[in-house]
């Protein structure tokens, strides 16, 4: 009887003293395995697959609603089939027609991955698995409902807005024929910044009862009653019409956060600019009582090169993003925004930063589509689930509904910029970036670079003082016919920041496919491609590409293309003189990149078997190790074998012969920066194809480099009051000029340039008018009237006292 086909009363038919994964997984025995890694090395318990569950999909909103299955097995269906979540949150599942087992997932307020239990009698639960709950505007739109105009909803009621709203979804993702059409409405309550300040959705009524699942649902609004007309944030969400309204937990669909215009009440429709602006004042009013969080978040990169090369600390704001066509609705003028990986550290505040086509920062004192600071980060901060930590909907609750009542339904952005201006970068210092390339090529932190052909598991970058440490493991290449070339290549790379999850990347055995496993267990990018985990996010938007993000700002990016991994660390300022290993002391000083383990410097001009030797100083050992070892060839070749395989002597150097039919063409391809590595791969490699993956990763990271070179900002400057500026650039090299409005003359500086000191040069501009300018010269022509009486009558009475 094959897993598949068993039921879950098939576990009493394992012999007595047979071990069973009841409860067990994750753990090893002696006899067999319950832990990820089992399947690969063939030891798993003969129930695994019955208590360590796999599950389809893997991954849905955190709101709620999802109805996965339970693969690998089947039920009864007389079965009381249960589901736990965070070992607190129960949700009743079910087995259907074909003894399939169901579980609907709970409303969350957290994103990442959720351990949960089953239980077959609603008290046993001793299967479990791990559910990912992701943040809803990340989710595919397959997986939630749409509106069919997203404007029109977002703006009813507003000035020649209105008609009916439409809504669509995908009908099979509701297990019922009939459905209702429910709106939910979402808040922050208690004091803000206790104990006592709590996330909260409310059901608040029912749009449409017992319609058809048919994937499409139009209404014309109606006012809500008072009760539920001062709810402006919330979400629709479309349920089986047999369960009660409200109910919750139950399969369901559910559209994004959005401001509920259309149901707002009577005031809102006669006067939306009047009421929007009563809010923005309220709004204000409660910024000022809460806490600055704007003194603690991160500067912006200067330009967008920057922002798009920091990886470890920036990523996408798929709001604004130039890769889907720069559709910035909130960001006029913008191509691109990106926003701070990490939140703030006490208040978890979030910062984004936008550009322009040119690939200046815009800010909000020049444009409405500057980039703005975020109270809520959107993306939550751990330990999320309370406010402001709520992935998306803290955001919506304090940095978005207010910019719908003071810039979008009324004119009042001043009191919106007031508390959210655009942070410029004159504090902002661009990370470090070393690389790992070809067959393997290494480029430290303070651009040392050398090869090294050692076969084994060692240590890239190692800092005690933060806790970080990735380590890489090399394995020997392969010619085209199979045989073993001598000269490896980066196969598999490990990283840990203090606590947090361990992250391995690896090739597969197809061609340039990365896989990624974190703590032992392989993680699937088949349904979201930004994965929230433990002190940790990694970002794979193709097999090709993984980049992972520690809290630290360091960022390690691998890239998989011509046979070989590419590995580039960015690390933040934070880290100088903080590293070790093979990518050197990060200190600006390159002589001491040769640092060994135990504190031997060797000369940079050392010969190629020397580096060799030094190189192989910094293998690891199993304890410190990082790596997983889940087949009998990484065991063997690994874990059981010398961390730096001592038999494995590759070749230092390759022979140019001038009878060599790849010569020409070789050196024809490698030229310019790179084309040492370049050369040395594809003659030892024998394949021009191998020399030209190398050259085009040595300038890529040339590219990274450069774009991550820093520039100098000398900070925004306003225009004078009654007059205007020209130019909106505030780097080093860049100009401003000033004008007055007719009736005012210009005093200070009609322009003023960015000097490489960080200060601009000239005086302060002011625009006086000219009659103020009449007054003060008549003014000082009195005053000095005055002063020449009385010097004369001085004078005078002087010569009289004289003459007496």
């Amino acid at each position: 009887m094959s897993s598949r086909e068993c039921s879950c009363s098939n576990v009493s038919l394992l012999p007595f003293s047979a071990q069973s994964c009841a409860r067990s997984c994750g753990e090893k025995f002696n006899t067999c395995s319950c832990h990820a890694t089992c399947e690969s090395l063939k030891d798993c318990c003969a129930d695994y697959k019955l208590f360590c569950l796999d599950i389809e999909p893997h991954s849905g909103s955190l709101l709620g609603g999802t109805d996965f299955k339970i693969l690998n097995a089947t039920f009864e269906q007389s079965i009381n089939l249960t589901c736990r979540f965070n070992s607190e949150i129960l949700t009743e599942g079910y087995v259907d027609e074909n003894g399939v087992g169901h579980c609907i997932t709970p409303l969350l307020y957290e994103s990442g991955w959720i351990p949960f239990e089953m239980s077959t009698d609603g008290v046993n639960y001793d299967r479990s698995g791990r559910w990912l709950s992701v943040h809803h505007s990340k989710l595919s739109p397959f997986y939630k409902i749409i509106f069919a105009n997203a404007t029109q909803w977002q703006y009813y009621g507003t000035p020649n807005v209105s008609g009916d709203l439409k809504m669509i979804w995908i009908p099979s993702l509701i297990k019922a024929e009939r459905v209702n059409i429910e709106l939910w409405g979402y808040n922050e309550t208690g004091k803000a910044y206790s104990a006592n300040w709590e996330a909260e959705w409310k059901y608040l009524y029912t749009v449409g009862r017992d319609v058809p699942n048919n994937g499409v649902f139009s209404f014309t609004p109606q006012i809500a009653e008072h009760l539920y007309s001062l709810w402006d944030l919330g979400s629709m969400r479309v349920s089986p019409s047999t369960k009660p309204d409200g109910a919750r937990d139950v399969n369901a669909l559910w559209s994004g956060a959005h401001a509920i215009a259309w149901h707002l009440e009577e005031a809102f429709r006669k006067d939306s600019a009047g009421w929007a602006l009563e809010k923005c004042i309220n709004w204000d009013k409660e910024e000022k009582a809460m806490p600055n969080f704007l003194t603690e978040i991160t500067d912006c990169p200067c330009t967008l090169a920057q922002a798009r090369a920091d990886t470890g600390r920036f990523h996408t704001d798929y709001g604004c993003d130039i890769e889907a066509g720069s559709l910035c609705i909130y960001h006029p003028g913008a191509v691109h925004c990106v926003r701070a990986i990490q939140g703030s550290p006490e208040y978890g505040a979030g910062q984004q930063c936008c550009y322009d086509s040119t690939g200046a920062q815009v800010l909000t004192g020049d444009s409405i589509g500057g980039s703005t600071p975020d109270r809520g980060h959107d993306w939550g901060e751990p330990p999320y689930k309370k406010p402001p930590r709520v992935p998306g909907f803290s955001h919506w609750k304090y940095d978005v509904i207010s910019f719908y009542y003071c810039c979008l339904w009324s004119d009042n952005c001043k009191y919106y910029f007031t508390h959210r201006p655009s942070s410029d970068c004159r504090t902002y210092r661009p990370p470090r970036a070393a690389a790992v390339l070809g067959d393997p090529h290494f480029i430290t932190f303070d651009g040392v670079t050398f090869t090294f052909n050692g076969k084994g598991e060692y240590s890239l970058l190692h800092s005690s003082d933060y806790e970080l440490s990735v380590q890489g493991r090399t394995e020997p290449m392969k010619f085209e016919n199979g045989t073993v070339a001598m000269a490896t290549r980066l196969s598999s790379v490990a990283m840990r920041e203090k606590d947090s999850d361990v992250i391995e990347v690896r090739l597969r055995d197809q061609v340039d496919e990365l896989q990624v496993l974190m703590n032992q267990q392989v993680l699937s990018f088949s349904e979201q491609k930004w994965i929230d985990l433990k002190g940790v996010f990694v970002f794979s938007p193709k097999p090709t590409d993984v980049t992972v993000m520690f809290p630290s700002g360091t960022g390690v990016e691998v890239r998989a293309g011509g046979g070989v991994m590419t590995l580039t660390i960015l690390l933040p300022h934070d880290l100088q003189n903080h590293t070790q290993g093979l990518l050197g002391t990060m200190n600006d000083e390159p002589e001491d990149d040769f640092t060994s383990s135990n504190g031997v410097i060797i000369p940079l001009n050392s010969s190629a078997q020397d580096i060799f030797t030094y190189c192989a100083g910094w293998a690891i050992r199993n304890e410190t190790s990082l790596f997983t070892y889940d087949s009998t060839h990484l065991l063997n070749e690994y874990y059981y074998a010398p961390k730096h395989d001592p038999s494995f002597i590759p070749n230092f150097s390759v022979t140019e012969d001038p009878e060599d039919p790849l010569l020409e063409p070789t050196l024809n391809l490698c030229a310019g920066e790179g084309a040492s590595f370049c050369k040395y791969d594809a003659l030892s490699m024998r394949s021009l194809e191998q020399g030209n993956a190398t050259l085009l990763a040595y300038r890529s990271h040339t590219s990274t480099k450069k774009a991550l070179e820093p520039v100098q900002s000398c900070g925004w400057l306003s225009p004078p009051n009654h007059g205007w500026k020209e130019g909106t650039l505030y780097l080093e090299g860049a100009t401003v000029t000033f004008s007055c409005n007719s009736g005012y003359r210009l005093y200070g500086s009609q322009e003023r340039t960015c000097q490489a000191g960080g200060k601009w040069s000239g005086q302060d501009t002011h625009c006086v008018a000219d009659n103020t300018l009449a007054i003060v010269l008549g003014s000082v022509g009195a005053v000095l009237a005055l002063v020449v009486m009385v010097i004369a009558i001085a004078v005078y009475t002087k010569k009289q006292k004289k003459h007496n």
